[in-house]
């Protein structure tokens, strides 16, 4: 029979066992805020979950002051899997060694292997918040945790944008084989616009938030965040631009699937089918294949680069 091994993933911080050990049991600083009930004592009982997709009740099961955390998965229900359950009674262990002025965190989650349905999905999140999100925790005090989900929610009915069914739509749909975390990353941050669409990038991901894209000397693109539904949503206006840009809005819908993001991209609001239009369509298309390369890869193709030096491979 084949091996089945379980998911680990080990990290090392300039830090002590201590300020390891307070990081992992500050379970809504790093993993999600969408958690309920006590998660910092031996046998504690709280529960995750991920809007509709994803939600377990986990036991605190060992607690090992600066040496060690082990949660029971004592019950999961998964939307996207033949079998719901998977990760029940699986555990999810935090092995912690100091050295010499650093500590390494050795994680396991014994009983997810490669075996299993959720894999990929969860060996992709895992590493997300294992190596950003709980390192960023641990390094400056400050994680990237799912956010609430209701005041997300909120936040999106608030500032949302009705589409005008007279006006005409560009229409996208593509599987980025990451999880939802990293593509919402790659939407709203700087960093994450610069690498697949331009470098000349100023951005923050806030509503109401004035985005600035540079294409060139003396073009620029400027887009207001009208709605952030965090792993789910971003929705943009376009208030600078070509003149039938101006006016559009740009919204990115994100969907969890069971090899990583299935992103659907919608650009509405046009008047006419225009030259402008088809070119701006295929432009999208050739973006979005940058942006799959960046979330995959660690490397897209932004502009000038997509269309004049794509990478070999790509």
């Amino acid at each position: 029979m084949m091996k089945k091994d379980d998911f680990k993933i080990s990290i090392t911080v300039e830090a002590g066992a201590q300020r390891v050990f307070e990081a992992i049991n500050n379970v809504r600083g790093w993993w999600s805020q969408n958690i309920e009930g006590p998660t910092a004592a031996l046998h504690d009982e709280f529960i995750y979950h991920y809007q509709d997709v994803h939600r377990c009740r986990i036991q605190i099961e060992t607690m090992e002051t600066d040496r060690k955390v082990v949660w029971r998965v004592l019950e999961n229900y998964f939307k996207f899997t033949q079998d719901e359950r998977e990760w029940t009674n699986s555990s999810i262990i935090f092995d912690i060694v100091e050295d010499a002025g650093t500590t390494t965190l050795h994680f396991t989650h014994r009983g997810l292997n490669s075996q299993m349905e959720c894999y990929q999905v969860c060996h992709d999140a895992w590493t997300y918040y294992i190596m950003d999100s709980l390192r960023q925790l641990i390094l400056t005090g400050l994680g990237q945790p799912t956010p609430k989900e209701e005041i997300a929610l909120g936040a999106m009915e608030e500032n949302r944008i009705p589409h005008d069914p007279g006006t005409k739509s560009i229409y996208h749909r593509l599987l980025i084989e990451t999880p939802v975390e990293t593509v919402y990353k790659a939407l709203t941050m700087a960093e994450g616009l610069a690498g697949w669409w331009t470098p000349d990038t100023r951005a923050k991901p806030e509503i109401g938030a004035i985005l600035r894209f540079g294409f060139g000397p003396s073009y620029f693109k400027n887009m207001e965040v009208i709605s952030l539904k965090p792993y789910s949503r971003v929705e943009w206006r376009c208030v600078k631009a070509f003149e039938e840009w101006i006016g559009t809005t740009l919204t990115f819908e994100l969907e969890p699937q069971q090899k990583g993001c299935m992103l659907l991209f919608h650009h509405d609001g046009w008047a006419n089918y225009s030259a402008e239009f088809a070119s701006c369509s295929f432009d999208w298309a050739l973006f979005f294949r940058s942006l799959k390369f960046f979330c995959e890869k660690g490397k897209g193709f932004p502009y000038p680069n997509l269309m004049y030096k794509i990478p070999e491979g790509a």
